[in-house]
């Protein structure tokens, strides 16, 4: 009796520091950003750069968040080494958009510069996939039916070899991108500053994002690598080549990965051997919060955390008179990736998804 006591004791003192810990951050939240908003010192200008801002970085981080989820999707597993196949992208893109500077191609006009990042795109789509398909064959295709802390653990592995492989390569430097005049211009409207570079990256973004959907639902392939997600064993009896529609879905997640690994240093213009670090834990903290394993909640995730991120030091922070509130925008990412997992771990959209195939 005593120990069964104790034990509702604790589960009720769980339950209420969890419900204590909602009203904190939706204090913070809402306090917050009415003594932002009530102090007046930024113009709508400014919070509309802000959106923007997160829209294009918001625009990335789901990018590399679908080769989380769709490989989580058909393996149950989370590919850690994700983080460095986007770093291995940024790295094909430097030497593409570097030649063409040299060779004074790059800053000829707007053409020559979309030319440019164009191939450099694919160039890293080029590198990024065959890294991926040799991660997958080496690391994780003889675990497919191990424990699931094992692939865990050689992901994590798989991780630290491509990082110090690629310092071992080109060293601990950092390499600076080239600048793309223009992509620094901005776009003419009024009393809104709108580079090219963030019009370029979210249209890009959503054109790849766009093209995976379609070709995962409407395609045959896309149709096969769904019956894998849904029942490896079943689809195999079916007719299926599961070793296929894995390894296709590696592709397409590398795809993406080296894609967004060039729009990313386009933006910050730098790249070097743990690039991919933060923006692969932010990638995968878009996935869990939109419903790890489903493709449009990555996407919403994304987007979603990229809009916190940029605009939620300012607008939390700012009003409690932080010091340099946006040196926090990690804290607040990845406080809302604890939060995610307390309170709803299956995402956004995971319980939906959960409810129609039950």
């Amino acid at each position: 009796m005593k120990a069964s006591l104790i034990e509702r004791l604790t589960e009720g003192a769980i339950v209420a520091f969890l419900w204590l810990l909602r009203v904190a951050v939706v204090l913070v939240v809402v306090v917050g950003s009415a003594l932002t908003i009530m102090s007046g010192r930024y113009s709508l200008e400014v919070y509309v750069g802000l959106v923007v801002s997160g829209l294009t970085l918001g625009s990335i981080y789901a990018l590399i968040a679908l080769g989380y989820t769709m490989v989580y999707g058909i393996l149950r597993m989370i590919n850690f080494a994700h983080g460095e196949i986007f770093m291995a992208g940024a790295f094909a893109g430097y030497f593409v958009v570097t030649a063409s500077d040299k060779l004074g191609f790059l800053n000829q006009g707007a053409v020559s510069a979309m030319i440019t990042i164009v191939v450099a795109i694919l160039v890293a789509v080029a590198v990024a996939t065959p890294v991926a398909l040799l991660v997958e064959k080496i690391a994780y295709r003889p675990l497919r039916n191990a424990p699931r802390l094992v692939p865990l653990i050689s992901a994590i592995g798989a991780s630290f070899v491509l990082q110090y492989t690629f310092r071992g390569l080109f060293g601990p430097g950092i390499y600076s991108y080239p600048t793309v005049d223009f992509l620094d211009r901005t776009l003419p409207i009024s009393g809104i500053i709108v580079r090219y570079v963030d019009v370029i990256v979210v249209i890009s973004a959503f054109v790849m994002m766009t093209g995976l959907y379609l070709f995962v639902m409407r395609t045959k392939l896309g149709t096969a690598i769904r019956a894998v997600s849904e029942d490896k064993d079943t689809a195999a009896l079916m007719g299926i080549d599961v070793n296929r529609a894995i390894v296709t879905t590696f592709g397409l997640g590398a795809a993406m990965a080296g894609a967004a690994g060039v729009l990313y240093a386009l933006l910050f213009r730098q790249v070097f051997f743990m690039t991919g670090f933060v923006p692969g834990i932010k990638a995968f903290t878009a996935a869990v919060l939109g419903g790890i394993g489903n493709i449009p909640g990555a996407m919403l995730g994304g987007l979603f955390l990229g809009q916190v991120e940029s605009i939620g030091p300012t607008l939390f922070l700012d009003g409690f008179n932080v010091p340099s509130p946006n040196q926090l925008k990690d804290v607040i990412a990845f406080t809302m990736l604890v939060l995610v997992l307390v309170f709803r771990p299956s995402g956004i959209l995971g319980e939906r998804i959960a409810r129609s195939r039950a």
